[in-house]
């Protein structure tokens, strides 16, 4: 999901700022291409850079209206995916997600049996890595945090789904970029993680 205008970090087009030399957005869809899946950005006219990136890089793209995230969540699941198909969506400010978070969302949304899959880090784990928590909810009794990857299943008019609240105790989801300071953490991590 790349179609926001990231007003909270205020440098751009988010997707494209760059973290170790690399768009945010490339980030993302290296981890979901390592772990088998086919790859589309939604993106829209609030993200012109972005969809230039990706069309110069080759990857799919959906343009969609740029009404809000599940709105175009809605609008791209309706036009791209069969009735009854699962599929994930994920923010495009994830940069530390890696190819096994991906592997361990779909196993264990198989093994669920539900429709849909949100996944969660804990509150403290994201407070702990200095990562601002602006909503948070229990699951499994723990105070959690969206960690912004998610399963749907096509159909149903974008109607609530019964799902998996899979809580992932993994500081690699805490890094969700909204901030300035964020953006410092995560570039420091990973900058250091490539370095090593």
């Amino acid at each position: 999901m790349a179609g926001g205008q990231g007003t909270r970090l205020r440098m751009g087009e988010k997707p494209l700022v760059t973290i170790c030399g690399r768009p945010m957005l490339s980030y993302v869809i290296d981890a979901f291409t390592a772990a088998g899946h086919e790859v589309v950005v939604v993106a829209s006219h609030r993200t012109p850079f972005t969809k230039n990136w990706c069309r110069a890089q080759g990857v799919a793209l959906y343009e969609a209206e740029g009404l809000g995230y599940i709105e175009d969540i809605n609008a791209a699941a309706a036009d791209l995916e069969g009735e009854g198909m699962p599929f994930f969506t994920c923010v495009s400010d994830l940069p530390c997600l890696a190819p096994d978070i991906v592997t361990a969302v779909e196993d264990a949304w198989r093994r669920g049996g539900t429709p849909a899959c949100s996944t969660w880090v804990p509150r403290a784990l994201c407070e702990e890595h200095g990562c601002r928590t602006r909503y948070a909810e229990a699951v499994d009794g723990v105070p959690a945090c969206p960690a912004g990857i998610n399963i749907l299943t096509a159909g149903g008019s974008g109607a609530a789904q019964d799902e998996l609240q899979l809580l992932l105790h993994d500081r690699r989801l805490a890094f969700n970029v909204n901030t300035r300071e964020e953006l410092a953490l995560v570039q420091e991590y990973l900058c250091r993680k490539r370095s090593a």
